[in-house]
């Protein structure tokens, strides 16, 4: 039997999907899990697996699997278990997988999150009851079946409001409704015909928090300040971090976001917490069992020297801990997605120059002449961002803006550009 034949093996549940982002997160996962000697395999939808050669080259193995069916995903894992019952690591960073990536790993006996916790945080309104009754401040939220009910959740409450589906990401399906009159239009905009949110919408700068789990504690890495497109939509379109918060308000951000973690009874991987900083104090946001995007995970390598975070998660789920102590953001980070105007484009200047430059961390660009670019509704639809690390926060935000300003977009109108 080969060293590799007897390592220590990692599932990574989802593979990595067709976007750019996540076939470079979970590239950088299999390295990170090559270096440590560990195994790794790909459960990916047998769609996804001719598209992300990239990821699936650096994996051992790639196995077609219906990973968003939690009994097939459970019995594929088992049985594989049984015929090669060496140790391993149930790991996903993608929303569809996290449910069955929890039931695979207690179903094998092995690290991860308790399949109830992640149930709880992936059903919004569920997550806000929950930290609501454990005391921590939540917008107010209605779950809503059908237009009828959204009516009343909007008669009955103060606005303005956000409407968005129950579970998902992305703000895919997610508004801003400041009158009755624009409710037809934010429900058009749902992705699908189950229950849905009707949430008070909270007055305050948004923020996000970045972390993994070590020993079955959470460790918090940075604090990350957010930019968005003007309402009615919620695309992120750039992250700085660390944050430029107030003194000793990261402080009680950290013990705010550790204490409603451990509330969860999450305990396994990596963790992206939202929160609003308003005139009555902290708002948690949503809560995810999984990294945040945005190429956030090429920033926080860059800005916490040494870290390594998919691999600090390997080694903790095998029982080779580091110290938390040991990651410390000394250095920062900033990307910016592109906001070009929409049309039929022409051409794109200054790409080579801006994504050359030395202090990028991540680039990409996902439209060529002929595409039409749409203006954004949700992230899915942004085409192309620039990541950079530097010394602080302000020189990175600077040096982001200047690299994204350099690259022009010729664009010509287009019969349809919101096609």
């Amino acid at each position: 039997m080969t060293q590799q034949e007897s390592a220590p093996e990692v599932l990574f549940v989802g593979g990595a999907g067709q976007a750019p982002l996540s076939i470079d997160v979970v590239a950088m996962a299999l390295v990170q899990a090559r270096s440590r000697g560990l195994a790794t395999r790909l459960l990916s939808h047998a769609a996804d697996i001719p598209h992300t050669r990239r990821a699936g080259d650096l994996a051992d193995g790639v196995h077609a699997v219906e990973f968003t069916d939690a009994a097939a995903a459970v019995a594929w894992a088992v049985e594989h278990a049984r015929v090669d019952p060496r140790p391993r690591v149930v790991f996903t960073g993608r929303e569809p997988a996290l449910g069955p990536a929890a039931r695979m790993a207690e179903a094998l006996g092995v690290a991860g999150n308790p399949p109830r916790s992640v149930e709880t945080v992936q059903n919004k309104d569920a997550c806000r009851e929950f930290l609501a009754r454990a005391g921590f401040r939540q917008p107010a939220v209605r779950l809503c079946r059908d237009r009828q009910e959204a009516e009343q959740a909007l008669r009955e409450t103060h606005g303005p409001w956000v409407v968005k589906p129950r579970v998902g990401g992305g703000s895919l399906g997610v508004s801003k409704v400041t009158s009755p009159t624009e409710l037809s239009g934010a429900l058009g905009l749902l992705p699908d015909e189950e229950p849905f949110l009707v949430e008070e919408f909270v007055e305050g700068e948004e923020f996000s928090v970045e972390g993994l789990f070590l020993d079955g504690s959470p460790h918090v890495l940075a604090v990350t300040a957010k930019r968005k497109l003007p309402p009615p939509y919620f695309v992120e379109v750039g992250h700085s971090l660390p944050a430029a918060l107030p003194q000793g308000v990261t402080e009680k951000v950290t013990e705010t976001v550790t204490e409603a973690l451990k509330a969860l009874k999450l305990r396994f991987g990596l963790f992206h917490v939202e929160f609003w900083l308003t005139a009555e104090g902290i708002v948690l946001g949503e809560v995810h069992a999984r990294l945040a995007g945005g190429y956030i995970h090429r920033m926080l390598a860059y800005a916490v020297p040494g870290l390594e975070m998919f691999g600090a998660v390997f080694d903790d789920a095998l029982g080779r801990p580091r110290a938390a102590a040991d990651l410390v953001c000394t250095r920062a980070g900033a990307s910016r997605f592109f906001t070009p105007p929409a049309g039929r484009l022409i051409a794109v200047e200054g790409w080579a120059e801006a994504s050359s430059h030395p202090a990028v961390v991540a680039a990409e660009l996902r439209v060529a002449p002929g595409d039409v670019i749409a203006p954004y509704r949700h992230s899915e639809e942004r085409i192309g961002a620039l990541a950079v690390g530097a010394d602080t926060v302000r020189a990175a935000e600077e040096l982001v803006g200047r690299l994204v300003e350099s690259v022009r977009f010729v664009v010509e109108p287009a019969d349809d550009p919101a096609a």
